[in-house]
């Protein structure tokens, strides 16, 4: 299923994640800056990361992305790469809908990683620059890409995976000489979020808790305050601090909830479910305990569609403005009291 297999993967991701989970905010001042030599996009440009450093010397013509959402990053900046790796969903060369536009009639190759990466396919492409500030890369496997084409892997001072999403777009921007637009990207990214935050008053100090679609194993898996939550405190939501509780020592970020539990819910004034399909909610509502609690019978809810809920967990910049549009209406039908709301795409 499409869900446990997201689930898992974003579970190990997230693990990696935990130390920068108070600070991914694109609004933080403590960002890590990509350190480029570059000037108006000039090359050659010189980007530090976890594992040195590395040189792009000219602009590059055939770049592969080998992480599971730099191609948004690359698209948004009109860089059109020659390979794409598939996370989940199966998505028309593992570009999501928000993204579509900007890809074109572009049709790169689609690559793999859940069984390593697939070095062969990626000396077919002959790439100039490789994207991998999102995908896990270790010493061995940087090492392995870098003699295949220059290499950016993630920021020294970050994760291996899912790091904040502007970290890495300075990264990646600057690795291919679009400094200034990404920054432009960035500032527009923060700007549609103050809007949004400023046009509904209501969102301030909401306590609003994020869950995946549905019950695995027995718990409802909600996401602390950090990393995964800062397109809800951004929009002037806070995550209660009640999840942190029952979240496990190794710091993923997630709290798992047993159902005998799930009260603690009701520590928040709304419920955001990334639900996919019509059923994971009718899933959800057979679980008396769910019917019990003070927000379900409130209709405090919102629910996603696969799209929307995909859209969250890239965090991209292609994916936030998608994710804005969604979800500000969704949240303001739902604390109007106009009822649940279920995001359409």
């Amino acid at each position: 299923m499409v869900a446990s297999r997201r689930l898992l993967q974003l579970s190990a991701a997230v693990t990696a994640a935990a130390l920068l989970m108070s600070a991914c905010s694109s609004s933080s001042d403590d960002q890590a800056e990509p350190t480029s030599t570059s000037s108006g996009g000039a090359f050659p440009v010189t980007v530090d990361h976890a594992f040195g450093e590395t040189t792009v010397d000219a602009e590059p013509t055939r770049v592969v992305s080998v992480g599971y959402t730099e191609q948004d990053t690359l698209l948004a900046l009109g860089v059109k790469p020659v390979g794409v790796t598939e996370w989940y969903g199966e998505q028309p060369f593992a570009t999501w809908p928000w993204a579509q536009e900007a890809l074109g009639d572009s049709q790169p190759e689609v690559l793999d990683i859940s069984d390593g990466f697939q070095y062969e396919r990626i000396v077919g492409l002959e790439p100039d620059l490789i994207i991998a500030t999102n995908a896990g890369l270790d010493q061995e496997s940087y090492d392995r890409l870098s003699e295949i084409a220059p290499t950016i892997a993630q920021s020294g001072d970050s994760s291996a995976s899912f790091s904040p999403w502007d970290e890495q777009a300075r990264n990646i921007g600057a690795a291919v000489g679009k400094t200034d637009e990404i920054e432009d990207i960035i500032a527009g990214i923060d700007e549609k979020f103050a809007a949004a935050r400023a046009e509904h008053p209501e969102f301030e100090g909401t306590k609003a808790i994020f869950l995946q679609n549905a019950i695995y194993e027995g718990d409802a898996i909600a996401y602390q305050n950090g990393l995964s939550t800062d397109f809800l405190t951004d929009l002037g939501f806070v995550v209660p601090s009640d999840l942190d509780a029952f979240a496990p020592a190794d710091g993923s970020g997630q709290a798992y909830i047993p159902l005998e539990n799930l009260s603690v819910l009701d520590s928040a004034d709304v419920l955001l479910w990334g639900t996919e399909k019509p059923e994971d909610r009718t899933a959800l509502e057979q679980e008396r305990v769910y019917q019990n609690l003070e927000r379900v019978k409130e209709n405090k809810l919102v629910f996603t569609d696969a799209v929307t809920a995909g859209a969250i967990y890239f965090t991209s910049p292609l994916s936030l403005p998608y994710v804005i549009d969604q979800l500000v209406p969704a949240f303001a039908s739902t604390l109007a009291g106009e009822g649940a709301a279920t995001t359409t795409s």
